[in-house]
C-alpha cells in the first residue's frame, strides 16, 4: 500500500497548509464601528494610548489593517491619531531599547 503523503513534495504541502489557513480565518470586526455601522463624524482620540498601543507594535509601526481588523476609513483616522500623539511626545516614533 503506497502511502498518499510519500507522493507529496514539500513545496505542495507548504501550499496546502498555506490554503488551509486561510480559509480558517475569520473577518475580524472593527473595533471602532458598532454593529459593524461607521459612525459620523469618525474620530480616533489620540489620548486614549491604551487603544493606539494596541494598534502598534512594539518598534512602532502602526499594524496594517489585516492584522487589527480595522475598517479603512478608521484606519485612516488611527494613522492620524498615532501621528499626533507622536509628535505631542505621548508615543515615540521608534522603540527605545
Amino acid at each position: 500500500m503506497i502511502d498518499p503523503m510519500a507522493t507529496i513534495s514539500k513545496a505542495d504541502l507548504k501550499k496546502l497548509r498555506r490554503r488551509r489557513a486561510r480559509l480558517k480565518k475569520k473577518k475580524m470586526e472593527c473595533p471602532f464601528c458598532p454593529n459593524g455601522v461607521v459612525p459620523r463624524p469618525v474620530y480616533v482620540d489620540y489620548k486614549d494610548l491604551k487603544v493606539l498601543r494596541s494598534l502598534i507594535d512594539r518598534e512602532g509601526r502602526i499594524l496594517p489593517r489585516r492584522r487589527t481588523g480595522t475598517s479603512a476609513i478608521y484606519q485612516r483616522a488611527v494613522r492620524t491619531a498615532v501621528m499626533r500623539a507622536r509628535f505631542i511626545g505621548l508615543l515615540p516614533f521608534v522603540a527605545v531599547e
